[in-house]
């Protein structure tokens, strides 16, 4: 990852320092430094992850035959003395709302399933949070299928599989999980309609004015996650 790989660097050229081993100490921490700048550079950022997220388009209009749409869990922190949309991350509301709305464009004729574990900081599975979320937009409750259980993709893959089995399907994420996420569904078997939402990156309005900056270094980041996820799955034969 950009930032860890930078801070390793830096690291290790602060330690020769202390060790007076100067020409490795400047090598480290000016590799450290450039490398932080590269990444944190706006146009490349937004580059590298819209490689990722331009793979799917959005899923504008529905195809009628959909039966399930599958929202993939994301996160929250539970809070009572919080309303629901404050419990539940910004990308699981965006993630939600987009199965919402293919919900509604197919008249209710569809089931939402949510899903994500309690996890180990947080006693409430995400799978609850996220149905609280739905009731609160008027989802009726029996249109609504919560699975606690799974801890990952995989496994919401494979839930999938077994609910849906042969009905049309359409998986909800976001825009740069797609790609790892879609995988895991073909790998069970299933060919789902993609839906992806959340979009960070920017081809219209790149920002390329913006030169450095955090939000760019958390686009490449996330572009590295991925990445090394979809290796990752080639390894082991997904």
């Amino acid at each position: 990852m950009p930032l860890p790989i930078g801070i390793l660097l830096t690291g290790a050229g602060l330690f020769f320092l202390y060790r007076s081993h100067l020409k490795k100490a400047r090598l480290f921490i000016l590799s450290g430094m450039v490398w932080l700048f590269v990444f944190s550079y706006a146009p490349l950022g937004n580059w590298l992850l819209y490689q990722v997220e331009q793979r799917y388009a959005a899923l504008l209009s529905p195809p009628k035959e959909i039966r399930y749409i599958y929202v993939l869990g994301n996160g929250h922190h539970t809070d009572e003395a919080l309303p629901i949309t404050s419990q539940v991350n910004k990308e699981a509301i965006v993630r939600l709302t987009e199965g919402i709305r293919l919900y509604r464009l197919l008249d209710g004729n569809a089931k939402l399933i949510v899903s994500g574990y309690s996890g180990l900081f947080d006693p409430t599975p995400h799978a609850l949070m996220q149905q609280r979320l739905a009731l609160a937009l008027g989802i009726p409750k029996e249109d609504i299928i919560t699975l606690s259980e799974p801890e990952d993709t995989q496994a919401e893959a494979k839930a999938a599989r077994a609910i849906a089995k042969e009905s049309p399907l359409a998986v909800v994420t976001s825009a740069y999980h797609m790609p790892r996420a879609l995988k895991w569904f073909e790998h069970e078997g299933l060919t789902p309609y993609p839906a992806p939402t959340y979009h960070l990156a920017s081809i219209e309005h790149p920002h390329y004015l913006g030169i450095f900056s955090a939000d760019a270094l958390e686009k490449s980041t996330i572009a590295f996650h991925e990445i090394i996820g979809m290796i990752w799955q080639k390894v082991k034969g997904v």
